[in-house]
């Protein structure tokens, strides 16, 4: 949640392998293509395609005017995604290098920060309610919350379907399995919204996000101590308290975590999947008559518009290279998902929506040690989100102009705003 974005300022620092023929002198620098904030924002897939065909690695500004370092092609994004040298906590980060979200140790001690042992053990601690077994057991409550928010949107004819369905559907199941309480949710869901895409014209209001996320956590926890249900909020406080093998911080941090991933990623899921449908009648038209394909269609949906253009940023322990491009120790690497899952060199048609596509490997979710804990819950909440909704809801059809959509302003998730549709 902590990863720079891009902006449009053009790049310096030793040139991509493809441009050396026309940087005689590397060390001078070669300016990276200059792309559109606002237009990766809106599309970008477009602009990660040019990077991708000018070269593999780029220097590119963040907005907080320091580089970082932008990888585009799939088979180095894939192994870049496991390499142990390039490191998560930012320890590693050259001091002046990385300026990003600062959080207070009782949110900052996540795994979003760590590197083994510290990842490994926590890893292990909360994995367990996330295997694919344990996941598959949840399918009858999604499905009933997923019923649920439709038999309130059916009779309308009418509806912003991430306000109404793709926000809800998460937010409850995430909130139901740590074991907030219903009270808290729409606030938790309001903080979350803030600090996902903070204004930047009104930065008192990630401030008091920030505070009321740090009051709600602690006041939770004690709660669950002293009223312990059968939830996994619970079961960490267990593990915590009675076996020591988290910190506080950890404890508060994971929570945190768990909760803004299971939200976050999800919505951004629903929604795109949703929006492509909308926009390739035959692809929908597809699922309609087979609903079967529907859980093999989220995979496609992920590749071809996931939740997160690039992975939580890198910082090598050493000089690595990658793509045939030497990257300093210390800097900051982001490693582009979204360019990856749209290479011609992996996929066949990457730019098409293809619901019966059978080879696969995206890295939407990632790939090796920091492979997305919750990525069976993500699966399982879209294709029934998806398969209710083709289901309950025909006519199913934009309510406004596609122009006029509007993305959250943030390249480090890809998400709408709102998806008006009529049904």
């Amino acid at each position: 949640m902590t990863s720079p974005e891009l902006t449009s300022a053009p790049a310096t620092g030793p040139a991509p392998a493809e441009s050396a023929a026309s940087c005689p002198a590397p060390a001078a620098g070669c300016p990276a293509p200059v792309i559109d904030a606002g237009a990766l924002i809106a599309d970008p897939h477009a602009g990660y395609a040019a990077l991708r065909q000018a070269g593999p690695v780029h220097r590119i500004v963040a907005p907080d005017g320091l580089p970082v370092w932008l990888v585009t092609r799939y088979a180095d994004v894939r192994q870049a995604l496991a390499d142990p040298r390039l490191a998560l906590d930012k320890r590693h980060a050259t001091p002046g290098n990385y300026r990003g979200l600062s959080l207070p140790p009782a949110l900052d001690a996540n795994m979003l920060n760590m590197d083994p042992p510290d990842h490994t053990r926590i890893r292990r601690l909360v994995g367990q309610a996330f295997t694919p077994r344990r996941v598959e057991q949840l399918r009858a409550p999604i499905e009933a919350i997923a019923e649920e928010l439709l038999d309130a949107l059916a009779p309308l004819g009418r509806a912003d379907l991430i306000e109404a369905y793709a926000a809800p559907l998460p937010i409850t199941v995430i909130c139901d399995l740590l074991g907030v309480p219903q009270d808290d949710r729409r606030d938790f869901r309001s903080w979350t919204d803030t600090l996902i895409a903070p204004d930047p014209a009104r930065p008192q209001d990630a401030k008091a996000a920030l505070g009321a996320v740090l009051e709600f956590f602690p006041r939770l926890i004690a709660r669950k101590r002293a009223e312990p249900g059968d939830d996994l909020l619970s079961a960490l406080i267990a593990v915590r308290d009675q076996e020591d093998r988290l910190s506080e911080d950890e404890l508060t941090s994971l929570a945190f975590l768990i909760l803004l991933a299971g939200y976050e990623n999800t919505v951004h899921a629903i929604g795109n999947a949703v929006l492509a449908l909308l926009e390739r009648p035959d692809q929908l038209a597809a699922l309609r008559a087979e609903p079967e394909l529907v859980a093999g269609a989220v995979e496609e949906f992920l590749r071809h518009d996931g939740p997160a253009p690039t992975a939580i940023r890198r910082f090598p322990r050493e000089d690595v290279e990658i793509g045939g491009v030497r990257v300093p120790a210390g800097e900051t690497v982001l490693l582009a998902l979204a360019s990856a899952n749209r290479d011609p060199g992996q996929f066949t048609d990457p730019d098409e929506l293809d619901v019966r596509r059978r080879e696969n490997a995206h890295l939407a979710l990632g790939h090796g040690i920091h492979y997305c804990l919750g990525a069976p819950l993500a699966r399982l909440e879209t294709e029934i989100a998806l398969g209710a909704l083709l289901r309950r809801l025909p006519g199913l059809a934009l309510d406004l102009p596609r122009e006029q959509l509007r993305h959250r302003p943030t390249l480090r998730s890809r998400g709408l705003l709102e998806l008006p549709v009529r049904f």
